[in-house]
């Protein structure tokens, strides 16, 4: 079971950035994808989750309004749109599966790959 994210960078406040999340080693269009990310010093923060079944889409109030999130199940990937970028999402991105189809309230991220470095700033 494996799990990318890419597509992180540096923006300005205000500018958007889109994660990729692609996926190999399992069938990753039968199983909710989660999206969470970590700074430095910080807990782990959980911010959105796409279901399998009815790709049910869950965002932390943190992102509610800003975040999107969406998945292509022919390349098997989960996107996370991330626009009006502030300073505090800057973070290292991951995207995980507990291998459960629903979106749990509480994520294990059992499954995570290397996280991919989101920087705000003017």
């Amino acid at each position: 079971v494996q799990l990318q994210a890419s597509g992180g960078g540096k923006v300005q406040p205000g500018e958007s950035l889109r994660l990729s999340c692609t996926t190999s080693g399992f069938n990753s269009n039968n199983e909710a994808i989660h999206w969470f990310r970590q700074a430095p010093g910080k807990e782990r923060e959980g911010l959105s989750c796409i279901s399998a079944k009815d790709q049910a889409t869950y965002f932390s109030d943190a992102v509610e309004g800003r975040f999107t999130i969406s998945r292509d199940n022919a390349k098997k990937a989960v996107f996370l749109q991330m626009d009006s970028l502030k300073p505090e999402d800057t973070a290292v991105y991951h995207c995980a599966t507990d291998m459960i189809n629903y979106c749990s309230r509480y994520p294990l991220y059992t499954y995570r790959g290397q996280g991919t470095q989101v920087t705000v700033s003017s």
